[in-house]
Parts: C-alpha cells; structure tokens; sequence
C-alpha cells in the first residue's frame, strides 16, 4: 500500500504588513514519540520524522505551511538531542540556532517555557504561534487564515489565543475546549471569514464515550488542536500567576543564554522540574483566553485508523505499485502496509490492519488501533527496548 498527497497551489501572500510580521514567530514542538503508529514510529524514528504520503515528513509540512506567514528566521523548533540529528538529515538550509534542544522530556509547560526564553532575548515584542510538528492539515490556507486572525488578536496583550476544531463525532482521544459568548472577528479578516470567534469558558481533558457524546450534543465544544498564539508578554505573565516556580526557572534561562552558563542551567531546571503539560499548567487558569473555531482539516494522525481515514477521504490509497506482493482472497477492508519486496497473503478477513517492519508484526481490529500505545507500554515492561 501507498499514500500520495497533492501539493496545495494557494499560495496567497500573509496580509500582514511587514513591519508587523517581523515580530511574529512561529515555535514547532518536535519532542514526541509517536507511539501510536508504531512499529513505523519508532524512538530512532518518531512519527514527525515520517513520511506517510510520500509528501514529505510531517515535521517539513509543518514548517513550509508556517512559513507562508513567519519568515524563516523566526522560526523555532524545540526538540530532542536526537531529533535534532534527525532535523539536520531532513531539513537543509534550517537555521541551527533555532533549533532548542531539551535535555528530557517534561510534556509541553517546561517547554514552551524553554522557548518563550529563547524567543524573548530574540525579540522582548514577539507574537509567538506554537503548534506541533506532527499534525496534518489538509486546506493549508484555510489554516494560515484563521492564525494570521490570531495573530490580530494575540498582538493586542490581552489574552491568549488557541484554535478549536468544530468535532464530528465523540472522540475520547481529544482534549476539548468549551466555548462562551461569541465575540466579533477582527475587521480585517471579517468580510468572507469561515471561522468564528469566542471566549473560552473551560478546558476538558480526554473523556469517556458518555461524556463525549455529551459534549457533541452540546454544540459549545470543541476539540483542543494543541495550537496556541500569544504575545511574549502575555505568556510570560500567565507562566508567572499560575507557575511562578517555573516562571523563575523561565528568567534564569533567559539571563543565561548566551552565557557559559547556559547548558548547566536548562540542565538543572530540566533535572527537577515535574512534567506538566500548557492546558493543565496555563491554559485552563488564564484569564482571558479564546478561541478561534474553523475548518481546515485538521488531525493528529494519532492512530492507524486516523491515517486510514485521510488516505481513504482523499483517494490516497493504491494497491497497483510494482513489487507490491500483496494476495487477498476473499477479504474486505483489509490494510497492510509492509516492505517492499515482501509477500503477504490473507484469506477470508474483515476490517483488519496489518503493520509490518523488518522487525515488527501489528495486527488489530480496525477501530482497535488506538490501543496500539498499550502495546508500546507492554513491550517496555518486557524489556524488549530493542523493538521500541
């Protein structure tokens, strides 16, 4: 099996004056393992170094889709010692020293703190968007328009500024985001806007199939994209009313870098600090905070059936490929994505997905597949590192 995406041609210029988008950044989370797509995405491997649709990798998507409003040079990318190897094979001509190594993981408050230190001693004004690296967006200028109305609102120091995504049905492996009063778009992006609006009343954290169908029902909810856009000011006052301790941490870095002091203060702060993540942290105690809620096809490709469900929507799957040796008798809705040059033959299944490395076999029920993170976990116990 293969997957191809065409290229979206829309390249309409940011109507952003360029004195105004000097000051916008754009910080790319790329720290995540990806788990739920092993055995493809693997710790040497993570998912936003992977090429699903034979389009590129998913972290090179998301910086040529952000860079039709931030100029290359305000572009950060905040990662792992090894995915900033994995950055330098993939991505030429990126500027290195706007790549931020962590020296651990600690979920995304510890750091977005990181950055916004980073981005502030580049820039005290900046209008920062952070978004992962390992999301997909099918309508890429649907996406630019609705941040460049971010950015708007986000310039303003007011609030905080997040992105919504209208939900199609109850998802229990989505965040969600309740909204309030409905607010009006700023005039320069009104007339023909497909987006709306509001002030955030709540942020719910994953919930069970009852309560999903619930929020569904109830039309102000929507799921979290995990994409945020703020002013440096804004962020930095939020970090110090709710995480005043990591606030601290925030300006030690800050009056470090550059220093050779540097390394041995991210290190410290990194070797205490708790993993907490921006929503739980920030987001859910920052006053005010909105939400921007539009369509532009977005997923987080967080399961094998997620990545089914887009290549199947876009008539991206093609079973005619040369050395291709898959036999099928009598089956239906079978998925196998395996090695080149490998046969593999299946009789009389149903809705099944089949996921072959050199060193792998995953097998599940399709709609099972979000169970694949248990599998992870389950080999970790086992001590069978080496397959991870």
């Amino acid at each position: 099996m293969r997957f191809t995406v065409s290229e979206n041609s829309d390249n309409r210029e940011s109507d952003m004056s360029k004195g105004d988008s000097k000051h916008v950044y754009a910080l790319i989370m790329a720290g995540g393992t990806g788990k739920q797509l092993w055995p493809v995405s693997r710790k040497k491997m993570p998912k936003q170094f992977l090429d699903l649709f034979d389009e590129g990798t998913m972290i090179a998507r998301t910086l040529q889709r952000i860079s039709g409003t931030v100029i290359a040079d305000n572009i950060f990318i905040i990662t792992s010692e090894l995915g900033r190897k994995l950055m330098y094979a993939s991505l030429t001509g990126f500027r290195p020293d706007n790549i931020i190594v962590e020296p651990s993981s600690r979920n995304t408050a510890p750091c977005i703190a990181l950055a916004t230190a980073h981005i502030k001693k580049r820039d005290p004004d900046a209008v920062t968007i952070v978004l992962p690296a390992d999301h997909l967006v099918l309508d890429d200028q649907a996406f630019i328009n609705i941040v460049e109305a971010g950015i708007e609102i986000a310039s303003g120091k007011k609030g905080l500024v997040t992105i919504g995504i209208k939900p199609d049905r109850p998802e229990t492996d989505y965040g969600y985001i309740q909204v309030d009063e409905q607010l009006s778009i700023p005039l320069a992006f009104a007339a023909g806007c497909d987006f709306m609006l509001f002030r955030v009343k709540a942020f719910a954290e994953k919930p069970d199939a009852l309560t999903a169908m619930e929020f569904l029902e109830s039309r102000d909810f929507y799921w979290n994209s995990g994409v945020f856009i703020w002013h440096i000011d804004a962020i930095s006052r939020e970090f110090e009313r709710s995480m005043p301790d990591l606030y601290k941490d925030l300006l030690n870095i800050y009056d470090s870098l550059g220093t050779e002091k540097e390394p041995k203060v991210i290190e410290d702060v990194y070797s205490w600090i708790h993993p907490i993540s921006i929503d739980y942290g920030i987001m859910e105690k920052a006053d005010p905070v909105f939400v921007l809620t539009g369509e532009f096809g977005w997923t987080d490709l967080g399961s094998w059936d997620e990545v089914l469900k887009v290549a199947a929507s876009r008539s991206l799957i093609s079973e005619e490929l040369p050395d291709d040796r898959l036999v099928q008798i009598d089956c239906e809705n079978v998925f196998v994505r395996k090695p080149m040059g490998k046969v593999v033959c299946t009789i009389g299944l149903r809705d099944i997905i089949i996921i072959e490395t050199d060193d792998a076999l995953l097998i599940c029920n399709k709609g099972e597949s979000r169970r694949v993170g248990d599998v992870v976990d389950a080999l970790r116990r086992d001590e069978l590192e080496d397959y991870l």
